[in-house]
């Protein structure tokens, strides 16, 4: 459950500073948004999805329910806004880092009230939709993977329903690592770490990589999280597998360009 994006991607030599005006290359149309984007990679990772969303009805609207479905992702569940569909716009330099300014648009209008939760394994959701929406999702889900991002102000209440939280060095600096069962702090090329009640039970390392593009890893090792989290695999396991996905999803430009299959990641793992 999430935001979809239709995301206007350029690339240029390094990041603007403020008032500072950068040349870059031809702007590129590409699919995102966090709950397109974890949706689309849990999918390619053999999970059943159906995605939980509000698209604007317009011609980008089609254009990312179609490309989701190419994806496998079941999306009679997403709801169509007279508000336009929401857009990102993103600037990466040449390191791969990035900066992202986002119009939510059809986005801010989700509602979820008249969706059954109790179907699903587990939901999987994110901060780019409305807080009174996540917390409903905190009560009925039966169990829910919250991925804190954008960094936002959720209450220790619904934090306190989640399975499990999973947060950035930054979005981490927001909780409190005791109050939370399970918690999974990722760190970037250093790999992640699980928490349980501010307690290091697990540790995964990343391989070094030549990263093309870091925008939408992040959301590819939610996913793959996510999936093994419901395959009932153990912190270390699931920390190795989402590690690994997330590596492998910054060797393509754009958040859905590199989505690895689960035989990819295994393969991966397997030489690492």
């Amino acid at each position: 459950m999430g935001g979809c994006n239709v995301d206007l991607v350029v690339r240029c030599a390094h990041l603007p500073r403020p008032g500072e005006t950068v040349m870059a290359g031809d702007i590129e149309r590409l699919p995102g948004g966090k709950g397109a984007n974890q949706a689309a990679a849990a999918a390619r990772l053999g999970a059943a999805v159906s995605l939980v969303s509000s698209l604007g009805s317009d011609e980008a609207g089609d254009w990312m329910a179609g490309v989701l479905e190419g994806y496998g992702v079941d999306t009679s569940l997403i709801r169509r806004s007279t508000r336009r569909t929401g857009s990102a716009f993103i600037t990466i330099d040449k390191r791969g880092e990035n900066q992202i300014v986002v119009a939510s648009g059809a986005n801010a209008e989700l509602d979820v009230a008249d969706v059954d939760l109790s179907v699903f394994d587990v939901v999987l959701a994110q901060l780019e939709v409305a807080t009174a929406v996540i917390d409903d999702v905190a009560q009925r889900a039966r169990r829910l993977v919250l991925n804190v991002a954008p960094a936002g102000d959720v209450g220790p209440e619904t934090l306190g329903r989640c399975a499990v939280v999973v947060a950035n060095e930054l979005e981490v600096e927001r909780l409190e690592l005791g109050a939370l069962e399970h918690c999974v702090v990722t760190l970037g090329a250093r790999g992640a770490v699980h928490y349980r009640r501010g307690h290091e039970v697990a540790r995964a390392f990343a391989r070094k990589v030549e990263p093309i593009d870091t925008v939408g890893a992040g959301d590819v090792f939610c996913a793959a999280y996510a999936v093994a989290y419901t395959r009932e695999a153990s912190p270390q396991a699931a920390l190795e597998f989402a590690v690994g996905a997330g590596s492998l999803a910054t060797l393509a430009l754009g958040a859905q360009g590199a989505l690895p299959s689960e035989q990819e990641v295994r393969q991966w793992l397997d030489n690492a």
